[in-house]
């Protein structure tokens, strides 16, 4: 059992109530029992993916502890048709995924608190504890980690965490090896609406439609993947309401056209980026003793829709691209530069033609080059318009859903706004940085 427990000086307020396996619920044909993991899939940072929903009390069932019947039963179901998820595959460096149907990991925990009180009071870091075994990012306290003669990495474990009050958070962490964000986002959304469908009298809506899952020939990289380094770092939630993100692209169009090269159309992701890469290499440069050092912006990017053969936008696996925007001194901060390699880089990817072309181009860059370019430049990764705040069990919409732990250091995931107004960006910059950034007056003009 783990009980109230001292952990980085803050209470821990979970216990482990239930432990268990959830299998597919019918066997994968023979001819999927393998799944070879693609070029992009073993070059992905071997690591875990956190995320959460909250949901209140609504009532529907007589306790929260109820709901977890219906939620094993529509797991099983909807790993029949996600079956890597259920696999297994090796610690080091994996080529392909066993899909065997030794199933996913399913715990349960009580909290020693009401979902408002939590939401209320919390930090960033107290998201961590809601996951199995701590499986967040990197990071992990499974007894079984470090044991590389163990039965392989279990690619999916859920936590379901009983309030109090009988709301309820389910907590999902899914290694980035078999999937990226919108794969994510996929699984999520098809297993929750399957325990609608479970728990619902009128079925008013299908099962979702199937996801896509591409065959390549096996191939070995022998390579575990980019590391995301061990530097320490805080991450943050800074809330850019709509009317705000609006106001930030007038001033990028006024800027812009007063240099001489107008932007006219910028989009929100594009706006967000530039105000936090800019502000985040001011605070280095200022911690750095007014030194500036050249570094860039990595747009991780959803490959699925830019190809010019487009793929099936529920295909799962990792689809994604970097667009690097390059600094290589401080005038390339001024949105007119910026916006300018940017778009001169989307050009770019709008132009490769299929995943083929883009394993291509990812195999010409070398190992040692692919790492020093993953670590000398910030990261952004956007989930915006990916609706998860739509992911509904059956109980309602949750009222907040997020990511958990500390990201790489020198990263930016945006997300939508809980209440749909506007974005959520969580940014993980190193202590001294963040403590800058936070008393930004440029940045703070435009978010909450």
């Amino acid at each position: 059992m783990i009980g109230n427990l001292i952990r980085s000086g803050r209470r821990q307020l979970h216990t482990i109530i239930s432990k268990e396996i959830i299998k597919p619920s019918s066997p994968t044909p023979s001819h999927l029992k393998t799944h070879n993991l693609s070029f992009i899939d073993q070059a992905t940072i071997s690591t875990f993916v956190p995320f959460v929903t909250f949901y209140p009390n609504t009532g529907i069932y007589p306790s929260s502890h109820d709901k977890t019947l219906d939620l094993k039963k529509s797991l099983s179901q909807t790993l029949t048709k996600y079956y890597p998820f259920a696999g297994r595959f090796a610690k080091l460096a994996p080529s392909f995924v066993d899909c065997n149907d030794q199933g996913a990991e399913f715990l349960e925990a009580s909290i020693d608190s009401s979902l408002s009180d939590f939401l209320k009071t919390s930090q960033h870091q107290d998201l961590d504890q809601f996951f199995p075994h701590g499986l967040v990012n990197q990071r992990s306290n499974r007894p079984d980690d470090d044991d590389l003669q163990s039965n392989g990495v279990i690619p999916l474990a859920v936590q379901v965490n009983h309030f109090e009050c009988g709301g309820v958070a389910v907590a999902m962490s899914l290694s980035h090896k078999i999937a990226d964000g919108n794969s994510f986002v996929h699984f999520l959304s098809d297993w929750a609406k399957t325990t609608q469908l479970l728990s619902s009298r009128e079925q008013k809506h299908g099962l979702p439609d199937d996801p896509h899952f591409i065959p390549y020939e096996y191939m070995n990289l022998n390579y575990n993947g980019f590391t995301l380094g061990s530097d320490e770092c805080v991450t943050k939630s800074f809330i850019f309401p709509k009317a705000k993100i609006n106001e930030l692209k007038l001033k990028v169009k006024a800027m812009t056209a007063e240099a001489g090269q107008p932007i006219t159309d910028p989009t929100r992701i594009e706006v967000l980026n530039w105000l936090l890469y800019n502000s985040a290499v001011t605070a280095a440069t200022k911690n750095n003793s007014g030194c500036f050092k050249p570094t860039g912006v990595g747009q991780l990017t959803n490959m699925r829709s830019r190809f010019m053969e487009k793929l099936p936008e529920k295909s799962i696996g990792n689809y994604f691209m970097i667009m690097d925007t390059l600094t290589h001194n401080e005038s390339e901060l001024k949105p007119e530069s910026f916006f300018s390699e940017l778009r001169k880089q989307k050009k770019m990817f709008q132009g490769i033609r299929d995943i083929q072309t883009a394993f291509d181009i990812l195999s010409g860059i070398t190992v040692k080059e692919g790492q020093r370019r993953f670590d000398s430049v910030y990261l952004s990764t956007s989930l915006c318009g990916y609706s998860t705040y739509e992911i509904d069990f059956g109980w309602g919409k949750p009222v907040k859903a997020t990511m958990a732990g500390d990201l790489r250091k020198n990263s930016f995931i945006m997300m939508d706004a809980p209440d749909g107004d506007g974005i959520e960006v969580l940014v993980c910059l190193g202590k001294q940085d963040l403590a800058v950034v936070q008393s930004d007056p440029e940045l703070l003009a435009f978010s909450n």
